[in-house]
């Protein structure tokens, strides 16, 4: 009976089970067993159907009657007030902004037939709560200027809320802030600026910093904090800036196609980290507007979505490097799995990648893919 309730509330109308005979220890076991059931149909409880033949006295399956009365007689609560406690356990107190209203009603639906949101059954409702307040926090902004773990003591009362509720909070928060389309819960949470500490940006060119002479040591490439982006001279002009995600085509590009750096390249570490995105600005401002900026990433969603980030955070025209309709075209691959493009409606050189990624037979290429070589030098 137990069976029939469960699957009723995982959302069958009128669910039927079936006896397992075998499974009895003994001939009285299953006579207990039978008469509790007919007691249960003369209650209007179920229905019962016997077999036919030699098993005509056999009880062939039961079906639900009156979810009601089996929940009364076995001492059960209904499951939609199981799941109406618990979310009022999760929101006691917390008043989440009205864009939590679709996440809301996803978790309500699940645990309403007794099934799991994002891992979490309805018993666990006081483990969830921490994720909705720092998702809540983190949407109101209040996350700004504070590491990973600082921030999930400060909002959850545990420097490691954050790192088991990765998941939940990221979820909660798709769809209301652009994120990653394929990102780990945790390089998402970077791009938001929420990291244990920032990882160095590394970079290449005739580059000095503060009173360090670099471009006369001339090493391939150096990192520094992001957040002292400000403290980088330029030696002279550079022909080009050029933004690259992945650490392989970075080197590539410093050996093959620049060796004598004549443009700035930069390694922004995959997804760009908020204080990545905010060194970038730095940059940018430093240099004239004729200089040109480029991107070089995977053509797929993520380096779509990758362009889109650090053209925002330079706030001047990003140009793609080897990254087009073209070179996917002839050299890419079909995806295995389609991934949610950006979305938003900002003018940008991305545009038509981002149109032909939409269609079913676009291709994908990752930038390891392609020998690199220097942006257009009439680029301007």
């Amino acid at each position: 009976m137990s069976d029939l309730l469960d699957r009723y509330e995982g959302g069958a109308e009128s669910p039927i089970a079936y006896p397992d005979y075998d499974g009895f220890i003994d001939v009285a076991q299953m006579d207990k067993f039978v008469r509790e059931l007919r007691d249960v149909e003369r209650r209007g409880g179920i229905r019962i159907t016997r077999g036919r033949g030699l098993k005509s006295e056999q009880i062939k399956h039961a079906r639900l009657e009156s979810p009601p009365l089996l929940y009364e007689l076995l001492g059960r609560r209904p499951v939609g007030q199981l799941m109406e406690a618990a979310t009022g356990r999760l929101l006691e107190g917390l008043e989440l902004p009205v864009q939590f209203e679709t996440s809301l009603d996803a978790l309500r639906s699940a645990w309403s037939r007794g099934r799991e949101w994002q891992g979490f059954s309805l018993d666990d409702a006081d483990r969830l709560r921490p994720a909705f307040v720092m998702a809540k926090a983190i949407f109101e902004q209040r996350h700004v200027g504070l590491d990973y773990r600082t921030f999930s003591r400060r909002f959850a009362g545990d420097s490691k809320a954050l790192e088991r509720l990765e998941g939940p909070v990221v979820r909660l928060l798709s769809g209301l802030v652009e994120v990653p389309p394929a990102a780990r819960p945790r390089d998402a949470l970077r791009t938001l600026g929420l990291e244990k500490f920032a990882p160095p940006i590394l970079l290449s060119g005739r580059l000095d910093f503060d009173v360090a002479e670099l471009s006369a040591a001339a090493p391939r490439y150096f990192g520094i904090p992001p957040a002292e982006a400000e403290r980088l001279r330029f030696r002279e002009r550079p022909e080009y800036v050029l933004t690259v995600e992945n650490f392989a085509s970075f080197s590539r590009h410093l050996m093959e196609a620049d060796p004598h750096r004549v443009g700035i390249t930069i390694y922004v570490g995959g997804y760009p980290s908020l204080a990545t995105q905010s060194a970038l600005k730095t940059i940018a401002t430093a240099l004239p507007a004729n200089i040109p900026f480029f991107h070089w990433s995977d053509i797929d969603p993520d380096g779509t979505w990758i362009f889109r980030t650090i053209e925002r955070a330079i706030a001047r025209e990003l140009k793609p490097h080897l990254m087009s309709v073209d070179l996917a075209d002839r050299l890419g691959k079909l995806p295995a799995d389609r991934t949610r493009l950006p979305t938003g409606t900002m003018p940008s050189a991305m545009s038509d990648l981002v149109a032909y990624l939409r269609r079913d037979d676009a291709k994908w290429l990752e930038q390891e893919e392609l020998d690199p070589k220097l942006p257009p030098a009439n680029a301007w």
